[in-house]
């Protein structure tokens, strides 16, 4: 017999979204169930970027006011937007009043594991979701098995599917798993994580005549650096030399410090929409939801937009009978995923080379980028989008 787990809320996925939701939840007196594939280890220990909003890093420092972000995140006021051989600085504070956080997302998920574990939530690591069956439709099953194989099945008021990217609640959702809008980009990163002190106070964002550049940063000794390159670029093929040319060539002002390289990859771009975000009493938050290219530093921050409205909405369908936010959810949260998406498209195309683009191309973008720079209005459009439009809260 499948062991038989009953909560009002089940959450499949236990990365931000997930474990913020079971927080915002039991604030309101509704008990939840996260379950993921992985261990709780395997989770800490994946190491991904993190350029948390304002009201991202509000909202975190409100559900624990000992979250690490404050000590060990570093606040950045702006960033610099090269091009032509010049730096030119978009100042967030002196045009929106706002600032964003560097503060990985792995850190991001052991302060909240901690902080949910240390809550009694229920959370259950190495149990892999493998389908929904909702033929109560008041009553949703998480159909899943554990470590050792054997059969769960979690019956709950309500199913959110917060699994990522490769989502298995997104088939019962929005129908088949690639149901949605999708654009794929012709170019990717190839990014580096190197032993070395930062090379600037401040990310620069680097358009040059061979290609884009980023250099940001993950902590004082150790850095994270970025380049434009093929899609089917081998990581593993250029040596550290011909890397560290490479990403010298592109931020021309800036001596980059230098050390050992001990992590490359290629990241690919895609933006991605479901095509539904909620069916009857299930619902998808983040990645499970959608995807960005990581140009304008949205992923995390949209799926903590998608939890704010969907606690919101959940309270009073469980709480209040209420339906009537749960009934908007999907129009709601799509608002702010298409302003997101769009600007993680704008700036995309803006920094990055077309592979066959020409002269016309070419000029075209420097001038987009003098259209930015060098007025107040594109200055502070850059920094309201950057910084987070304000959470619905």
């Amino acid at each position: 017999m499948p062991q038989s787990i009953r909560t009002r809320v089940a959450i499949v996925g236990a990365g931000p979204a997930g474990l913020i939701l079971s927080h915002l939840l039991a604030e309101e007196g509704i008990e939840s169930v996260v379950i993921d594939r992985r261990t709780r280890a395997e989770i800490e220990s994946t190491i991904r970027a993190g350029i948390l909003e304002q009201g991202t890093v509000e909202l975190l420092t409100r559900i624990d006011p000992g979250t690490r972000v404050q000590t060990v995140g570093e606040r950045h006021d702006g960033i610099e937007l090269r091009f032509q051989g010049e730096g030119h600085r978009i100042d967030f504070q002196a045009l929106v009043g706002r600032s964003v956080w560097l503060y990985p997302q792995h850190e991001v998920l052991t302060d909240l594991l901690a902080l949910r574990a240390g809550a009694g939530q229920d959370l259950r690591f190495g149990v892999t979701a493998s389908g929904i069956d909702d033929t109560d439709p008041d009553q949703p099953r998480v159909i899943a098995t554990d470590s050792q194989g054997d059969n769960v099945v979690i019956d709950a008021d309500f199913v959110v599917g917060a699994d990522g990217s490769r989502s298995v609640m997104r088939s019962a959702v929005a129908g088949a798993s690639g149901n949605g809008v999708f654009r794929e980009y012709p170019f990717a990163w190839f990014g580096i994580l190197c032993d070395a002190p930062p090379s600037s106070d401040e990310l620069i964002y680097s358009n040059s005549d061979d290609g884009f550049a980023l250099i940001s940063q993950r902590s004082p000794q150790v850095q994270r650096m970025y380049f434009q390159c093929d899609p089917g670029m081998d990581a593993q093929a250029p040596s550290e030399a011909e890397i560290w040319a490479t990403l010298q060539a592109r931020v021309p002002g800036t001596s980059l410090k230098r050390g050992p390289v001990f992590q490359r990859d290629v990241l690919s771009f895609r933006s991605f929409v479901a095509g539904e975000l909620r069916r009857g009493r299930l619902a998808l938050v983040g990645d499970a939801a959608h995807t960005v290219p990581p140009t304008g530093a949205k992923g995390m921050n949209l799926a903590v937009a998608d939890v704010v409205l969907l606690a919101r909405a959940l309270h009073a369908l469980l709480r209040e009978d209420d339906s009537r936010l749960i009934d908007t959810y999907s129009e709601r949260a799509l608002r702010r995923i298409w302003k997101a998406q769009h600007f993680s498209w704008w700036m995309t195309g803006m920094l990055h080379t077309p592979p066959r683009g020409d002269d016309f191309d070419r000029r075209r973008q420097i001038g987009e980028l003098r259209s930015v720079v060098e007025s107040e209005a594109g200055r502070a459009y850059l920094a309201e989008a950057y910084t987070g439009w304000p959470l619905d809260v």
